[in-house]
C-alpha cells in the first residue's frame, strides 16, 4: 500500500462531481487537507492511513468521487482527546466541498460517509460499502503493518492509562471481531476477513481480552 496520497486524485474526484472552483483554489483547499493529515499528534490517522484507503477503495473497484472525498475528509479532523471527530471532519467537509463549487446533493452524500464512519455502521450500500470496508482494511493488513497500525493507535491514546486502554480498545475491536460479516463487499468478504479476524484475534489476545 502507498504511504502518500496524491492530491491530484482529490482535485480530479471534485471536478468529476461537479465541482466549479479555480485551480487556486484547490491548490489551497489540497495544501489544508494535507496539513491537517500531517498533525503531530497523528501516529495512525495520517497520511499513510489516508493513502491506505484511497488504494483499498481502487482494489475494490470503488471509483465514484464521493467515496474518493469521504476518504480524504474522514478524519480530517483527529483530536484523540475529543470524541466528535467525525462530527467535525464532516462539517469541514461541508465548508470546504460548498467552497468548491461542489453541488449541495453531493456534499450531503460525502458528509454523510464521513459522520456514519464513527460508528462504522453504514446506511445504504454501494459506495458506502466500499467506502466501509476501504476504512477497515487495516484489519486485514499483513501481520507487521498491523502490528504497526496496532503501537501506532496505542501511541495516540498515550495520554490514557494502560488498563484504561485495554479496556477500551477491546470493546472496539470485539466488535468487530464479533460481527457475523465484518466486511460488506464482495471482494472484501472473500479476501480480507480471514486475515482480519486473525489479526483481531491476535490482538485482543495481547489486551488481555476474554
Amino acid at each position: 500500500m502507498p504511504e502518500q496520497p496524491e492530491p491530484a486524485g482529490f482535485v480530479a474526484a471534485v471536478v468529476a462531481v461537479g465541482g466549479t472552483a479555480d485551480p487556486a483554489t484547490h491548490t489551497r483547499v489540497t495544501t489544508e487537507l494535507l496539513a491537517r493529515w500531517s498533525e503531530p499528534q497523528r501516529a495512525y490517522h495520517d497520511r499513510r492511513h489516508l493513502a491506505e484507503v484511497l488504494s483499498a477503495l481502487a482494489v475494490l473497484g470503488e471509483s465514484d468521487p464521493v467515496a474518493v472525498l469521504a476518504a480524504w475528509f474522514h478524519d480530517a479532523v483527529y483530536q484523540p482527546r475529543e470524541s466528535d471527530n467525525e462530527a467535525r471532519s464532516a462539517a469541514l467537509a461541508e465548508a470546504l466541498l460548498a467552497g468548491l463549487g461542489v453541488p449541495e446533493a453531493t456534499v450531503t452524500d460525502v458528509s454523510r460517509l464521513v459522520t456514519e464512519s464513527a460508528t462504522h455502521q453504514m446506511s445504504g450500500s454501494g459506495v458506502a460499502d466500499s467506502f466501509h470496508d476501504a476504512d477497515l482494511w487495516i484489519l486485514s493488513a499483513p501481520t507487521a503493518r498491523f502490528d504497526e497500525y496496532c503501537t501506532d493507535v496505542r501511541r495516540e491514546y498515550a495520554h490514557v492509562g494502560d488498563q484504561a486502554y485495554a479496556t477500551a480498545r477491546s470493546e472496539i475491536l470485539a466488535g468487530f471481531a464479533t460481527r457475523t460479516e465484518l466486511y460488506r463487499t464482495g471482494h472484501a468478504r472473500a479476501e480480507w476477513t480471514q486475515a482480519a479476524r486473525d489479526n483481531l484475534a491476535r490482538e485482543l489476545g495481547r489486551l488481555g481480552h476474554r
